[in-house]
């Protein structure tokens, strides 16, 4: 959820006309570019440049750095100019939420694995998202386990709901509402439906010893997978 905060913000920022045409500019260029370069090129006073350039790197787009204008060095060459250039780090807002970044990344690592040792691509992508998600459920849990069926659930509900896919509750089951591998659930289901269970159950898996149940329950509407309350241990 943070990243996604993130992102909302970053994107938020590229409403202002100005700071849309700064960011392409220095995002078009092939090194670091100054304030008086950006207001320059976008006809701005650099006082302006400034603030919208310091935004944007604020928002995440943009990195920064300090170096003298080439050419100058030692006493009298001034103080080291603040220079702008686009962030690597990739912004994305899809709404309702999807994840192919997560099932391109699990998909790659499967075929990969699936190429090395013989073993189905499928198998080794249950294997995967299983993995993930016990990942997902034991950061949730940090070292201390659920106190009882109804609390691990709620764990299970909000590491869920924090990738995307907004749970819902409803005659004793809870229902998740969203797909986040929605498309590639389109073109190839039993895929799509195959890893979601497989993350969904490790999810629950790092819940011991009240693991929520999960079961495969197909509906073009919403995610495959459904969950209850485990039973309380004997």
């Amino acid at each position: 959820m943070a990243n996604r905060d993130r992102d909302v913000t970053g994107i938020g920022a590229l409403t202002d006309p100005v700071r849309r045409e700064l960011y392409r500019f220095v995002a078009a260029q092939a090194g670091p570019v100054s304030r008086d370069e950006a207001a320059a090129a976008t006809g701005i006073a650099r006082h302006q440049a400034k603030f919208h350039l310091d935004r944007l790197e604020a928002d995440g787009l943009l990195q920064s750095d300090y170096a003298r204008p080439t050419g100058r060095s030692g006493p009298g060459a001034g103080r080291p100019s603040k220079r702008y250039r686009r962030s690597p780090e990739q912004i994305a807002i899809s709404l309702p939420p999807r994840e192919y970044e997560l099932a391109g990344r699990l998909m790659a690592d499967a075929i990969a694995e699936s190429a090395r040792t013989g073993t189905p691509a499928i198998d080794v992508l249950r294997s995967l998202a299983r993995d993930y998600g016990r990942e997902l459920g034991s950061t949730a849990t940090a070292g201390q386990a659920p106190t009882d069926a109804r609390a691990a659930l709620e764990l299970a509900l909000g590491v869920l709901g924090e990738h995307g896919y907004e749970p819902r509750d409803g005659d004793g089951e809870v229902f998740l509402a969203n797909c986040p591998f929605h498309a590639l659930a389109q073109a190839q289901t039993e895929l799509a439906c195959t890893m979601n269970l497989a993350l969904i159950s490790g999810v629950s898996e790092a819940l011991q010893p009240h693991c929520p149940q999960t079961r495969l329950c197909p509906d073009p509407s919403r995610c495959c997978v459904v969950l209850r309350a485990g039973p309380e241990p004997a």
